[in-house]
């Protein structure tokens, strides 16, 4: 992958940029992902905020208007980024915007006690639920390992 990557909602009036690499890739298998984007599941990509741009439109809040914003565009309703409650440094992008979504395989996938039981992914690492705070930096770490490699 290379550093710059750009990418659209459907109808491409909401436009972004990421100017690094993911921190890592997940699939989420919850119900409320299903509903959102309407497949077995919502493949994503974390970045740091500092990192991430909207280049055109002005996405709007969507979801479940929360304390975690999903931001979706106003015209096409395409669901773009999520910035997670409590974590303002981070932005959770859909991969599948990406202008080539090709590379973005999945680490881990979360949820899975919701998983359509024919959604079958790559990921390396499953859980349940979302992964424990704990494991977290061993993830990343491992998939910064596997990108370098």
């Amino acid at each position: 992958m290379t550093d710059r990557k750009s990418g659209k909602c459907r109808c491409g009036q909401v436009q972004f940029e990421v100017a690094s690499v993911p921190l890592i890739t997940m699939v989420c298998h919850c119900t409320g992902c299903q509903r959102m984007t309407g497949s077995a599941f919502a493949l994503s990509a974390l970045y740091m905020s500092d990192e991430f741009r909207v280049t055109s439109g002005d996405p709007v809040i969507g979801g479940l208007h929360g304390a975690t914003r999903h931001y979706f565009c106003p015209h096409c309703m395409s669901w773009v980024f999520t910035r997670p409650a409590g974590m303002d440094e981070l932005v959770n992008v859909r991969a599948t915007l990406m202008d080539d979504a090709r590379g973005f395989i999945p680490l881990l996938e979360s949820y899975t006690d919701e998983m359509l039981p024919w959604a079958k992914t790559p990921a390396v690492h499953s859980f349940r639920k979302f992964p424990p705070p704990e494991q977290f930096p061993a993830l990343l770490a491992e998939f910064a390992e596997r990108l370098a490699s």
